[in-house]
Order: C-alpha cells, then sequence, then structure tokens
C-alpha cells in the first residue's frame, strides 16, 4: 500500500461522502447494520471514515446500544460528525492498530471497508479481538475484485488510459486489492477468531450520473493524489476522461449497476 492510500484531504472527504457515499457505501451500510441488528451490547466501529455506517447504525440498532466511531483521519470524522448528532455516539479519532480501549470492552467490532488501508491487517485484526468481550462479533467488509465492480473498473482504466506509462494503481492496489479469502481466513485465525464465515454479497449500487460519479472517484478518493502527482494540471482533464468512459459503457443519464464485496463474520 502507498502511503498517499491514507491520505483523506478535507476537500476528498466532503466529495468522497457525497458521492461514494451513496453509491457504494449506503448499500453495504444498509447490509451490515441489518446483520448487527438482533445483538445486544456496546460496538466500536473502527475505519468510519465519514460516517455512513454510523448513520445506518444509529438509525438501525436498538436505542439502548452505545456506538463508538473512530477513524485515523480527522477531516473524515469532522464530516461525520457534522452529518449525525446523537447523545449515544462518540466520535474519536483512533488508529485501527493501537486503540485507545481496554481489553474485552466491546460487545461487537465492525469494520466496512477499511481494513484495506491498514498497513499491517493482522496487527488490526489482533486489535479488534484484544479489544472484544468473549463471544463478541467482529463483522468486516472488503471489496471484491475490479472485474467483480464494474464502475470502478471502467474509473481504473481510463485514469490508466490517460497515464498509460505510470497508470495509477490506487483502486486496483488497495480498495479492489485485498479480496484474497484464504488470506483473510488465515490472518482472522492468526489473530485469535473463531467460527470465521467469508460471504460474498452483491447489491445494486446507488443510482447516480456519469459526471457524479467522475468527480466521485477522481476527486474524492486518494486517486485524487496519483493524478496530480503525475500532472498537476491533470485533474479536471482526467475527470473528464473517465465521465466520457463511463457515458460510453454504460450511457447517458443514471448509471445502473452492481457492487460486489465479502462481508466476513467471526467471534473472539
Amino acid at each position: 500500500m502507498s502511503i498517499g492510500d491514507n491520505v483523506f484531504a478535507a476537500s476528498i472527504a466532503e466529495l468522497y461522502d457525497a458521492v461514494l457515499g451513496p453509491f457504494m457505501f449506503e448499500p453495504f451500510a444498509r447490509e451490515t447494520a441489518a446483520r448487527l441488528s438482533g445483538l445486544d451490547g456496546n460496538v466500536l466501529e473502527v475505519a468510519a471514515g465519514t460516517g455512513v455506517l454510523t448513520r445506518e447504525l444509529d438509525r438501525a440498532l436498538d436505542p439502548k446500544w452505545r456506538i463508538t466511531a473512530t477513524d485515523l483521519n480527522a477531516p473524515m470524522l469532522d464530516v461525520a460528525a457534522r452529518k449525525l448528532s446523537s447523545p449515544r455516539i462518540t466520535w474519536r479519532q483512533a488508529d485501527a492498530l493501537a486503540l485507545p480501549f481496554a481489553d474485552h470492552t466491546f460487545d461487537a467490532v465492525v469494520c466496512q471497508f477499511g481494513i484495506m488501508f491498514y498497513p499491517d491487517k493482522r496487527a488490526g485484526h489482533a486489535e479488534a479481538a484484544r479489544v472484544l468481550r468473549s463471544g463478541g462479533q467482529y463483522l468486516v467488509s472488503v471489496w471484491e475484485s475490479l472485474s467483480d465492480n464494474p464502475v470502478a473498473e471502467a474509473v481504473h482504466r481510463a485514469a490508466g488510459a490517460y497515464f498509460p506509462d505510470n497508470p495509477p494503481e490506487f483502486l486496483a492496489r488497495t480498495p479492489h486489492g485485498h479480496h484474497d479469502k484464504a488470506m483473510l481466513r488465515g490472518d482472522l485465525a492468526a489473530a485469535g477468531f473463531r467460527d470465521i464465515s467469508i460471504e460474498t454479497v452483491t447489491l445494486a449500487a446507488g443510482r447516480l450520473t456519469a459526471e457524479a460519479l467522475a468527480r466521485g472517484y477522481c476527486q474524492g478518493t486518494p486517486l485524487r493524489n496519483e493524478i496530480v502527482q503525475r500532472d498537476e494540471g491533470s485533474l479536471g482533464l482526467v475527470t473528464a476522461a473517465v465521465e466520457s468512459a463511463l457515458k460510453a459503457r454504460f450511457g447517458d443519464g443514471l448509471i445502473e449497476s452492481t457492487i460486489e464485496a465479502l462481508v466476513v463474520s467471526a467471534r473472539r
């Protein structure tokens, strides 16, 4: 993973939430919250980002649940806190690899599309295991490959075509680069988890325009950092090229597509 893969400046965080939130994160947030709705206890959300899942958890879970939502990036949490004020939610900046909580504190730990950004994934899983109570649930989602996520694949190809000698690899390397089921299972077992279940889930993506999705991916994710590093003046041009590629593949108007991920559940 490149160091820049973890850089979500304020301008990126706002666009990330506004565009990619409804397109890809909200559908899985509803799926994740539904899987936790029958449980009882306190929840830790790791790598909460702009709070897309947090908002869904707040709507779906029993009011007696308390939710602690953490992320390494302060600009992401700033967006999250502005969008949701709830007395049962605590927002806290925290490193998933060094959580500032005592052992056996939470009944569930959840991480939606965050572990791909961990520099040491086993260490992140081990921290989740440490703060979970015995029998507690660990629920994680990880994007499947680019070939299983058509819009992301089209964005990746179009951005790469603009820089053929040095194509940006963020989407392939990080969000869609950690879907090896055997590796996931091995990392979780090494961290002390049991009853490991890995399920492939395909959902309908939110319907947005090619223009919105091109801006969301090119300017609202760390792909922006790779584009600017290659040519500081090319951000608008690459965004336009990606928009054209999306229209060529999916047509004008609102894009209809699918998103696919692995939903991983385990017990401590």
